[in-house]
C-alpha cells in the first residue's frame, strides 16, 4: 500500500511541475501574440506610404513600368519563401502551411526555387521531396525580424537567383479571429496590372501634389525594394502571430488534460489513503474485541 501512495505522490508531483511549465508557455504565447500583432499595426502607415508613392511613380512613369516596376520578373523559375517555425509544440502548425506550399507549387508548373524559414518546415517541404535551396532561422523578437527580411531580400536578388526567378511568392499561415490561422500565398512578383492600376487612380490625400524626384526608375526601384520589404516582414510577423496563437491553443488543451489527469489521480490518492486507513482501524478494532473474548 505504502509503495502504491509513494508512487501517486511522484505523479501527482511530477504532473504540477509539467502544469507550471505549460502555464507559464501558455503566458509567453499569449504576450508573444501582442507584440506580433502590434508589429503589424505599426507597420501599415509606413505600407500605405509606400503604396501613395509608388501610385505615383506609375502615374508619372507609365510606360516604363514594365522595366523598372519588376526587375524580378521575367520568364524564369518561380521563387517561394515558406514561413514555419524553429521548435515544437504549435500542432498543425507546419503541416499545414507545407501542405499550402506544395499544392501552390503544383499549379505554377515549371522549375521552382523555395527557401524555408524555420527547420520544421524545412523538415516537412524535404520529406515531401521539395529541397529548399536555403535556410533561414526563424527570429525570436520582433527587432530580430528585419535582419531576416533583409537575408530574404539579398538571397533571392543575388545574381545566380535573380538571372532563374521570373516570379516570387510567399506562403505563411495568416492570423484568425480568435486564436485560430490559416495558411495563405502571396505573389509579390511580378507586380499584379491591376494593383498597378488601382494605385495609379488613387485620389493624392492633400492639394499638394507630389513630385518625383531624381531618375523616375531609380525612384520606382527604391519604392519596390521597400514594398517587398514590407510585404515580407508583414509575412514573418503574421506567421509568428499564428505560431504562438497555435501553441497556446496546444497549451490550452495540454492544461486541460493534465487537470483532468491530477483529478484522476488525486481521487485515487484520497480512496487508496482511505482504504488504508480503514483497513488500519478494522485491524484495531479486531485486535480489541479479541482481547476482549480471550478467556481471563
Amino acid at each position: 500500500m505504502s509503495d502504491s501512495l509513494a508512487s501517486l505522490r511522484r505523479k501527482i508531483g511530477s504532473a504540477a511541475d509539467l502544469q507550471s511549465v505549460v502555464r507559464s508557455m501558455k503566458a509567453l504565447a499569449a504576450s508573444s501574440i501582442g507584440q506580433y500583432e502590434q508589429s503589424v499595426l505599426a507597420l501599415s502607415d509606413y505600407y500605405r506610404t509606400v503604396q501613395q508613392g509608388l501610385g505615383v511613380c506609375f502615374r508619372q512613369a507609365a510606360r516604363n513600368v514594365g522595366s523598372g516596376a519588376a526587375p524580378m520578373a521575367g520568364h524564369g523559375v518561380a521563387g517561394m519563401v515558406v514561413f514555419g517555425s524553429d521548435q515544437g509544440l504549435v500542432g498543425q502548425f507546419n503541416e499545414l502551411v507545407a501542405g499550402h506550399a506544395l499544392q501552390t507549387l503544383a499549379t505554377l508548373g515549371g522549375g521552382t526555387v523555395v527557401w524555408a524559414v524555420g527547420e520544421r518546415v524545412h523538415a516537412r517541404l524535404t520529406e515531401a521531396g521539395i529541397v529548399p535551396a536555403g535556410l533561414f532561422a526563424l527570429p525570436g523578437s520582433v527587432q530580430a525580424i528585419t535582419p531576416l527580411v533583409w537575408n530574404i531580400l539579398v538571397e533571392s536578388e543575388s545574381p545566380q537567383a535573380a538571372a532563374r526567378l521570373g516570379s516570387l511568392y510567399l506562403c505563411y499561415n495568416q492570423p484568425l479571429a480568435g486564436t485560430g490561422f490559416a495558411p495563405v500565398n502571396r505573389r509579390l512578383l511580378p507586380l499584379d496590372e491591376a494593383w498597378r492600376g488601382e494605385l495609379a487612380g488613387q485620389v493624392w490625400p492633400t492639394r499638394n501634389l507630389p513630385e518625383v524626384l531624381g531618375h523616375p526608375a531609380t525612384t520606382l526601384r527604391a519604392l519596390i525594394r521597400e514594398y517587398l520589404f514590407v510585404s515580407i516582414f508583414r509575412a514573418c510577423a503574421e506567421s509568428l502571430a499564428s505560431e504562438n496563437a497555435s501553441r497556446l491553443a496546444a497549451m490550452q488543451r495540454a492544461d486541460r488534460n493534465i487537470e483532468a489527469l491530477l483529478d484522476a489521480l488525486n481521487g485515487h490518492f484520497h480512496r487508496l489513503r482511505q482504504n488504508g486507513i480503514d483497513e488500519e482501524l478494522f485491524d484495531v478494532i479486531t485486535g480489541f474485541e479479541a482481547l476482549n473474548q480471550a478467556p481471563r
